[in-house]
């Protein structure tokens, strides 16, 4: 029996730093993916070959299995299936390639662990194998919660699900698939290297100290609902790191309705949407301060050769901006390669997928 499996990494169009505190996000999954193939040992064990990072991994079938390495996505996934009294009765080899720009951003992580959950279920001819929604929650307690990281489940729904999805992290979750056609994108790595977990552990306990401030001073204040002309005088008392924080999480909420709006509307503005990433940028950049020096020089030569809007992906510091630019993607991409960044060409995909 051979398997192969496949996964799509993510763009957050609109909400990055949303999902934690219980807001909204618009992502759409891309169509750089990550690849398992696979075929049936005769035996107990898994051998896994990761040529992409140079790494190769071995276990047995028959118990949990400790962790060899920080973040061990591989064992954590196993280990998750097999705490629900998952089965696995034959060893596999399997390989796991991508073409998704690692550490910087696109969710190369997230859609790992999305196929491989997969790849799992599907070996076992699991009920759950073709549950898009419960893969994704299964492969966020595997990526997250196993190792208490501070993400939240934004990567894994969009890589699972695909698309175009508005994804309410209420208290009652709500996903809402957001079906439009758009045009291309151009990817874009900065080759700088993030550091995620500082960064989410950053402007989530400075988000959360300044919620705590104004609760004191406003009491139904509420980081989801409340108006921010209704709190700026309260805000405007907070510290300076604290104030731009809690701004720009609310700024970027407010932001992201108005993008579901527009996705809503009988004639998709593609304009109005670029201006949209450019207004994203600019809260990500003077509020979270997220932005680097080589993204913001990025994102300015994308506009300039004729992008809609660019901004920076994912959590910052680092990593991948992306341009929309249905009309000028050749263009673009020439103009990011100039100043030093690693482009790729892009398009809206759909999520994870048996492969034939």
């Amino acid at each position: 029996m051979v398997l192969k499996v496949s996964a799509p990494g993510r763009i957050c169009l609109f909400g990055e730093h949303q999902d934690y505190f219980g807001l909204s996000v618009i992502a759409s999954a891309i169509n750089l993916r990550i690849s398992i193939s696979g075929s049936e040992r005769d035996d107990d064990y898994f051998y896994i070959d990761m040529p992409d990072i140079e790494e190769k991994d071995s276990f047995p079938i028959e118990k949990e299995l400790r962790y060899i390495k920080e973040r061990d996505y591989i064992r954590s996934t196993f280990n998750i299936l097999k705490r629900r009294g998952i089965k696995f009765n034959k060893g596999w080899d399997c390989t796991i390639k991508g073409n998704i720009p690692i550490n910087s951003g696109t969710a190369s992580s997230s859609a790992l662990v999305v196929a491989w959950t997969k790849f799992l279920l599907e070996t076992v001819n699991h009920n759950l194998k073709d549950n898009k929604l419960k893969i994704a929650e299964l492969a966020h307690e595997a990526e997250v919660l196993e190792f208490k990281e501070p993400g939240g489940k934004m990567d894994h729904y969009t890589s699972a699900l695909g698309g175009i999805l508005y994804i309410d992290f209420g208290n009652e979750e709500k996903i809402e698939k957001l079906g439009r056609e758009l045009g291309k994108f151009v990817l874009a790595d900065s080759l700088e290297r993030k550091n995620t977990k500082g960064t989410l552990a950053r402007i989530k306990s400075g988000v959360f100290e300044s919620v705590r401030i104004i609760k004191e001073r406003i009491n139904n204040f509420d980081l989801k609902s409340f108006a921010l002309e209704d709190a700026n005088q309260e805000i405007e008392k907070l510290p300076l790191r604290l104030r731009k924080l809690l701004k720009g999480t609310m700024l970027t909420r407010d932001l992201t309705q108005k993008a579901r709006t527009l996705f809503k509307q009988e004639k998709f503005d593609h304009k109005k949407f670029g201006l949209f990433l450019i207004k994203q940028q600019e809260i990500l950049r003077n509020y979270l301060e997220v932005s680097t020096q080589k993204i913001n020089k990025m994102i300015d030569s994308a506009l300039k050769a004729g992008a809609l809007g660019a901004k920076i992906n994912g959590s910052g510091e680092g990593g991948c901006i992306f341009a929309y630019a249905p009309d000028k993607y050749l263009e673009v991409a020439e103009a990011i390669k100039r100043v030093g960044g690693k482009p790729f060409i892009i398009s809206i995909d759909n999520g994870v997928r048996l492969e034939s």
